[in-house]
């Protein structure tokens, strides 16, 4: 496990993503993302970065994961609905529209070649489902908003392109800080997520890697995901989350690692409140390490919801950024590619923090400076203006180092008992969701379109310092200097 210093970065942002809106009550503010990027801006990051422009996934990226009842749904809540509609309508006309659990698994070899399935086609109506029937709107948790249907676009977008720029080695690390959204299922919202971009960008990695790891160092388990792929040993997730007394979603239980070809690949560490840097990151590192001695995966998606920091809404951890940072440093020193997301985190100003604070060690940089005093957002900051802010102080933490232990030594059980480094070979390499691309051969650089340093450093946007943009999506608008 080495550092390397001159890791290639690719980091994704879209200047409208932080105005969606789930409701004035609602805990969930996509804002926090712009607030992170200003402070990646405002920091001077943005430098070393190659900064891409988050496009909006198309239907039949996300029918790779959703149903396409469930995104027809969705899609009412946008502003160009008819042409979602369209598509959709087009689409659904091609024949071998399936469910995940039969087509996926075998488009993508995530089970036996000897281990046989139903190819079950989906029968779809013009009418719109009941919104009950899907979780969005039944509750405060997922309410329908204006835009809805963009906002998970441009989310699972920018993770489906993160996941490719790291397949066509253009990246060695790829960050999408709107992604993360991993309580969203097949066919239901879940905990604030429509669209599970975690799932779509394993997929697309899935067709050049052998085996991915997910880790999730958010508050909540990573529910989504690992539901996702329960029954497969190409994918192991590995989620440190809170646990007990009803906190949501319910799901992580230790005893919980997986189904038929996958036990064992669904590792839960369920935590209890009160959680601080050592005791976090001691845990982290021990199972952390024997995953990847073990497992030895060919791409990690590192899932850095930031709700597991002290102070949030709904958390109970007393970490700091430095403490939450660590895993990522961590994982980074591993040189293998990594795709790293958002998540969760609602005391934004702080989620900021966190992402522009992680965002610099992605590129080998701890930052510690005050607030730039050209940020816009510079007042959330107050009363000290700093990019570290103070923990709790007298937070009892309820993880005991005997309890710790034994769920240790219970995670290395299950590892042990997994076949080290499972081969599964590809006759075909899949076809990529970008067909035009081989991604044997380097992406020319002149098919990029580029914006000068003096007009990135000098853009000013309604909400701040954002980056102005070519309108062409996916492509490259700032190179690293």
């Amino acid at each position: 496990m080495q550092n390397e210093t001159n890791k290639r970065v690719a980091y994704f942002y879209h200047p409208q993503i932080g105005r969606y809106h789930y409701g004035k009550e609602h805990p969930m503010k996509p804002k926090r993302i712009a607030m992170a990027h200003n402070l990646i801006v405002n920091y001077g990051l943005y430098r070393n970065l190659d900064v891409y422009m988050n496009r909006q996934a198309s239907l039949k990226e996300m029918e790779k994961f959703h149903e396409p009842e469930y995104l027809q749904y969705l899609s009412q809540f946008t502003s160009v609905r008819s042409q979602i509609v369209n598509e959709y309508q087009h689409y659904n006309q091609q024949p071998n529209i399936t469910h995940f659990t039969s087509h996926i698994y075998n488009e993508f070899d995530l089970l036996d070649y000897n281990t046989p399935h139903t190819h079950e086609p989906i029968e779809t109506n013009n009418n719109y489902p009941q919104p009950n029937s899907f979780r969005v709107g039944d509750s405060t948790d997922n309410p329908s908003f204006p835009g809805l249907y963009d906002f998970c676009q441009l989310s699972a977008g920018g993770s489906i392109d993160a996941a490719h720029v790291l397949i066509s080695q253009d990246a060695e690390i790829a960050i999408n800080y709107s992604g993360g959204l991993h309580h969203a299922k097949k066919r239901e919202a879940s905990g604030f997520c429509y669209v599970n971009d975690i799932v779509i960008a394993i997929l697309e990695l899935l067709r050049v890697h052998q085996r991915v790891l997910y880790v999730d160092i958010d508050v909540h388990h990573g529910d989504g995901v690992e539901e996702a792929f329960l029954l497969t040993n190409r994918v192991m997730t590995c989620s440190f989350h809170q646990y007990g007394d009803d906190f949501f979603p319910g799901s992580g239980d230790i005893d919980s690692y997986g189904e038929g070809l996958g036990r064992y690949h669904a590792l839960n560490i369920p935590l209890k409140i009160g959680m601080n840097d050592e005791t976090f990151t001691e845990i982290f590192q021990k199972i952390i390490t024997q995953v990847m001695d073990i497992y030895r995966p060919e791409a990690v998606v590192l899932q850095c919801g930031a709700d597991s920091l002290c102070h949030d809404r709904l958390g109970g951890y007393n970490l700091s950024t430095k403490g939450h940072g660590a895993c990522v440093e961590f994982m980074i020193k591993y040189n293998v590619p990594i795709l790293v997301l958002g998540g969760g985190g609602y005391t934004i100003q702080n989620v900021a923090r966190c992402w522009a604070y992680e965002t610099g060690l992605c590129l080998n940089k701890k930052i510690d400076a005050p607030i730039p005093t050209s940020e816009i957002y510079y007042e959330y900051y107050a009363p000290d203006y700093k990019l570290h802010f103070p923990i709790k102080q007298n937070v009892e933490n309820k993880n005991k180092k005997e309890e710790l232990q034994r769920i240790v030594e219970k995670i290395y059980g299950y590892l042990k008992s997994i076949e080290p480094a499972p081969g599964i070979c590809f006759h075909d390499l899949p076809q990529s969701f970008y067909p035009e691309l081989n991604v044997e051969e380097e992406i020319n650089p002149d098919q990029r379109y580029e914006q000068t340093l003096n007009q990135f450093e000098g853009s000013h946007y309604e909400e701040g310092n954002e980056i102005l943009v070519d309108p062409s999506n996916g492509f490259s608008i700032h190179r690293r200097e």
